[in-house]
């Protein structure tokens, strides 16, 4: 609560190892207020939030040790050296003397050219992985990530999007971004808030958002027809009706002359065709634009 206003309620998610959830909504939809909470920075006003089966309310210092947090505003020391300053937040998580993990960890977050640097030196993308650096040093079992691309070039996206890739195979990812196409290219399911609600959390394939190996393709007959001819289309993988003779296909490939031929075949007509592209911004748009009327 932030006085009267509720920043989020009713709010429940879940996320589990293995998993990278991207965290989306609009500005003031609850993103930030739901990262502070989870990571102990603030205690829900109700309800009840758990980080590796432990309360936040009584739980938070254990919770810390197990969480690996970047917030959106990255607080660092500007006047400290890159090894200097994560040297220092080694020492802050009480972690055991070793010359190599720092060592590892600049190299692993592409800041081996930078390390001699002072980080106010840095342009805000390697401030990124520096702050990227110290939510990962202490090997935690999740990782809470308010916009962790923000400031980055094309080739540094790519670097980092492949590093937070292999970081799922034994952790918990939640991060949150306002470039859609990143977490379309990313994450396992979505979890979308508009007005401290959810409105959105699934699988990115529930939700209908297709990879960049699939098609669908959507027709309109003039007649019913055996869908199982439409399915033994050559790279058809699902074939589902949509309404009275309408149905779509999603296939590995671009079918619309086979799908002509075999409807011609079958004594139908073809009164429609047309390739749908579902995009994570399609659904984006869909369930947290408000209609006119409402």
């Amino acid at each position: 609560m932030y006085g009267d206003q509720a920043a989020i309620s009713e709010l429940s998610f879940s996320a589990g190892k293995g998993e990278i959830v991207g965290l989306l909504g609009p500005n003031g939809a609850g993103k930030t207020t739901t990262m502070k909470i989870l990571t102990c920075f603030m205690p829900p006003s109700s309800g009840t939030a758990e980080v590796c089966g432990m309360q936040v309310a009584t739980h938070d210092l254990d919770i810390k040790r197990k969480i690996g947090y970047l917030p959106e505003h990255n607080p660092l020391y500007g006047t400290m050296y890159i090894k200097e300053y994560l040297k220092f937040v080694e020492r802050l998580h009480k972690l055991s003397r070793n010359n190599n993990r720092v060592t590892d960890l600049i190299e692993k977050v592409g800041l081996g050219r930078e390390q001699h640097k002072k980080i106010s030196q840095l342009s805000k993308g390697y401030k990124q992985r520096v702050g990227l650096a110290q939510a990962l040093i202490h090997d935690p079992e999740v990782l809470i990530l308010d916009e962790p691309i923000s400031g980055l070039d094309p080739n540094q996206l790519v670097e980092i999007r492949a590093l937070i890739s292999t970081l799922k195979k034994d952790k918990t990812v939640i991060f949150s971004s306002h470039i859609l196409q990143e977490v379309e290219s990313i994450c396992d399911k979505v979890v979308i808030l508009d007005q401290g609600k959810i409105v959105a959390d699934d699988t990115l394939s529930v939700l209908g958002i297709k990879s960049d190996s699939s098609v669908e393709i959507a027709i309109e007959l003039w007649q019913e027809i055996d869908a199982m001819k439409l399915q033994y289309i050559g790279s058809v993988v699902r074939v589902e009706k949509k309404g009275p003779r309408r149905y779509n296909l999603t296939t590995t490939e671009d079918v619309r002359e086979e799908i002509f031929d075999v409807v011609a075949q079958s004594g139908n007509k073809l009164l429609g065709m047309q390739v749908e592209h579902s995009s994570l911004e399609q659904v984006f748009k869909d369930v947290t634009q408000k209609k006119p009327s409402e």
